[in-house]
């Protein structure tokens, strides 16, 4: 995640760092380069290098438009409930540390049960945001370690609570209110996965790209004869629009990546650890996570 404070609006057009521009340059520089060429070659050969009308273009313009924000406002969703989701993380964790003050009244065995609580969830939040960034979450060899170490320690959290109503620490309430922070926070991280594993469909992405291509390699041939050298720039500033979104969609409908317009998974996971230590005590800890060139991952 980007952050930064609003630039100036002298500033807003010489931003590049953590910019658009650096992805799409290349084709920027493809689309203006072949303008340039149509309009010298219909300077110099006319014939060879014709003018097309330019109302055609305008009509697909406006339908690519609009099918692009389609799918930048299906990409936002995805991005926005991946937020949503860490931020249940986050409020469930907190609550189980709030309830869970319940069994420092236990004596040390209601301590010790408390600690170990907290501890997993702790495991529990980094775990699963390095399977949210891993290449193939899910796939290490059988024996080796868990498929899920996320959901094991919620298995391992869960079996604590049966042992401490077990050993009376807890009432038959007490284990179902602690019981139901851990299915809060099972229903998030099932749905984080169920975002890393579904993409927006194939189909969606690859005609919006042929799409956009097409278009912006084609539209030369519609102002050359009106714009003159005007047309690379005015090529070069809708490429700079169509292509800009295109990549700003490709981010968000990753939000567990690690481009700069990913959801902060990391830090989100290292303020839960931080709020949990706090909850059990412990004064020396570390700083929040901060952003490195104004980049929060």
């Amino acid at each position: 995640m980007i952050v930064r404070d609003r630039p100036s609006l002298l500033e807003l057009f010489f931003i590049l760092r953590s910019s658009v521009l650096q992805q799409i340059w290349p084709q920027l520089v493809l689309v203006m380069a072949l303008s340039a060429a149509i309009v010298a070659g219909h300077a110099l050969r006319p014939g060879l290098v014709p003018a097309l009308d330019g109302m055609p273009f305008a009509l697909v313009g406006i339908a690519l438009s609009v099918f692009l924000g389609f799918r930048n406002s299906a990409c936002y969703d995805r991005w926005w409930e991946a937020r949503k989701q860490w931020g249940t993380i986050l409020s469930a964790a907190r609550d189980l540390a709030r309830r869970s003050l319940l069994l420092e009244a236990r004596g040390e065995p209601g301590r010790a049960a408390r600690r170990a609580l907290l501890g997993r969830l702790i495991i529990f939040t980094h775990a699963l945001e390095a399977a949210l960034r891993a290449p193939s979450p899910g796939n290490s060899p059988p024996g080796t370690a868990p498929r899920f170490p996320a959901d094991a320690q919620l298995r391992e959290a869960g079996a604590g609570l049966a042992d401490a109503r077990g050993e009376g620490l807890l009432s038959d309430i007490e284990f179902s209110l602690l019981d139901a922070g851990l299915t809060e926070l099972n229903h998030a991280a099932t749905a984080c996965e169920r975002l890393r594993t579904t993409p927006v469909p194939f189909g969606y992405t690859l005609l919006l790209h042929r799409t956009a291509y097409l278009f912006c390699l084609l539209l030369p041939f519609g102002f050359a004869d009106v714009l003159g050298w005007g047309t690379p720039f005015v090529t070069g500033l809708v490429a700079y629009t169509f292509f800009g979104l295109d990549a700003l969609g490709d981010e968000m409908e990753e939000p567990f990546g690690t481009r700069p317009n990913a959801v902060p998974i990391n830090a989100i996971a290292h303020g839960i650890e931080l709020n949990l230590r706090e909850a059990l005590g412990e004064t020396d800890l570390p700083e929040p996570p901060q952003p490195i060139d104004m980049i929060l991952l």
